[in-house]
């Protein structure tokens, strides 16, 4: 049986509580998840062996269409939660409409915020509040090539 772990704001900053009150860290990490291929399980995996809890943020249809193009997302909201439910590192799952999620670091403020390590060289989104909080901002060492893009483009040459 399948739990669902996908949750509204109010909710998970309750659940959120009670486990920093049982001293439990929180990772949090974010992205579209549109096309979920093996860098996105080893981005998973790896931020969640780094504590105890798992927080996903997920870009709803629209903040894609926001960041990537009309064409975006190819699979809809409810078809791309239900894989990331699936998902065995994956404790809470929560969405946004906005361009980025930084409303929600700051309102969850998780020990730990992950992202791929091509994000080294940019600014990550809700780090001030991670760091304001004593928490950390950890890359994951990524494998090239391994991104949604670059399997459209594979399909493109096709």
């Amino acid at each position: 049986m399948i739990v669902n772990k996908i949750s509204n704001l109010n909710s998970l900053k309750n659940k959120i509580i009670k486990l920093k009150i049982k001293k439990k860290i929180i990772v949090m990490t974010n992205g579209c998840f549109d096309i979920l291929h093996a860098g996105h399980v080893k981005l998973l995996k790896e931020s969640k062996n780094l504590g105890d809890i798992l927080i996903v943020a997920v870009n709803s249809d629209k903040s894609i269409k926001i960041n990537k193009g009309s064409r975006r997302p190819f699979n809809i909201l409810n078809d791309r939660l239900m894989v990331l439910n699936s998902i065995s590192y994956v404790d809470y799952i929560i969405t946004f409409n906005s361009k980025t999620p930084e409303k929600l670091y700051k309102s969850i403020m998780p020990n730990i915020l992950t992202k791929g390590d091509e994000y080294k060289s940019k600014n990550v989104i809700g780090s001030k509040y991670v760091l304001q909080n004593n928490g950390k901002i950890i890359f994951i060492g990524m494998k090239k090539n391994r991104s949604t893009t670059s399997i459209l483009n594979k399909i493109k040459k096709k």
